[in-house]
């Protein structure tokens, strides 16, 4: 695998409902993690004392942030929305040369910053909200 331009790490957003995904306008920055809680089985029996995980057991997160230009375009007001109603729609993050991951994500924080000689910036924050489905490219 060759290296890719951070730009092509794209979050979007269901805007009505119906699968019409559009990328959230102004992003520079963006992440995806996912996060997976284990289960610790170690009993006095666990052979030499070492640590037992029960496998398949625990809870399965993902988490997306990025910051971008607050632009106040569409993708922005549905994003600000989305927050106040407390909705969890559909999102897909494009990972280049390696997949799209969808599924329920609830925006969890929306910030607004800037400066009197610079341009206003937002960050966004959203987790998981169901199953992911994932699909290579």
């Amino acid at each position: 695998m060759t290296a890719q331009n951070g730009k092509d790490l794209l979050v979007k957003v269901d805007m009505n409902g119906g699968g019409q995904f559009e990328t959230i306008a102004g992003l520079r920055a963006t992440r995806i993690s996912f996060n997976a809680e284990s289960v610790d089985v170690t009993s006095l029996e666990s052979q030499g004392g070492w640590r037992e995980l029960l496998s398949g057991a625990g809870v399965k997160s993902a988490a997306i942030s990025g910051s971008g230009v607050f632009r106040d375009e569409s993708t922005d007001e549905r994003a600000r929305q989305l927050f106040f109603d407390g909705e969890t729609p559909e999102f897909q993050v494009i990972i280049p040369d390696f997949g799209i991951v969808e599924g329920p994500f609830q925006v969890t924080s929306v910030e607004y910053a800037g400066t009197h000689n610079g341009e206003a910036t937002y960050e966004l924050a959203m987790s998981s909200a169901g199953a992911l489905s994932f699909t290579a490219l």
